[in-house]
């Protein structure tokens, strides 16, 4: 499940970080920090970034699913990052089209394999505006975490349905 890959320390909640790059590399840093990635990570999220954007319109409510390749990768996780204003990221499949991204959960993927199988899970949760507006204002990590876990627990036991 998607909530056993969260840590308080890879929730970065009110970012003062106000351009892509720099939201990017503070995510990057506290995915590096935690022993998920390596120290070239951050720099990876932000170049595969330009190449290829990850800016996405959920019903109204801006995200970005930043990652690099799985070498700069030691495990599997995640982080995120709600800044304070929302922060100006290419919508995927676009160069010119523009998402103003709420939240940004840099993704870690070690294996590329498990890529898709991974996304997947996290995007069922994010497809929810509901769970996107609670990890938003979430006052703690924790309570973003436990946002998530309620998400994934129903879902896993059929009481919500999307």
């Amino acid at each position: 499940m998607i909530w056993e890959r969260l840590a308080p320390g890879r929730i970065l909640l009110g970012m003062e970080q106000h351009t892509r790059s720099g939201l990017l590399r503070e995510l990057g840093e506290a995915l590096v920090t935690e022993g998920i990635c390596r120290d070239s990570y951050p720099e990876a999220l932000c170049a595969r970034e330009d190449e290829y954007p990850t800016g996405l319109d959920m019903d109204g409510f801006g995200i970005a699913m930043p990652h690099s390749d799985a070498v700069h990768v030691i495990r599997t996780g995640l982080a995120i990052g709600v800044p304070r204003r929302p922060v100006t990221f290419t919508a995927m499949g676009t160069d010119d089209e523009t998402v103003e991204a709420r939240i940004v959960v840099a993704l870690a993927i070690d294996d590329p394999g498990s890529h898709l199988d991974f996304v997947e899970a996290l995007l069922e949760i994010l497809r929810d505006r509901e769970v996107l507006e609670a990890i938003e204002g979430a006052r703690t990590p924790e309570e973003a975490i436990a946002r998530v876990r309620m998400s994934e627990e129903a879902r896993a036991s059929g009481l919500r349905g999307n």
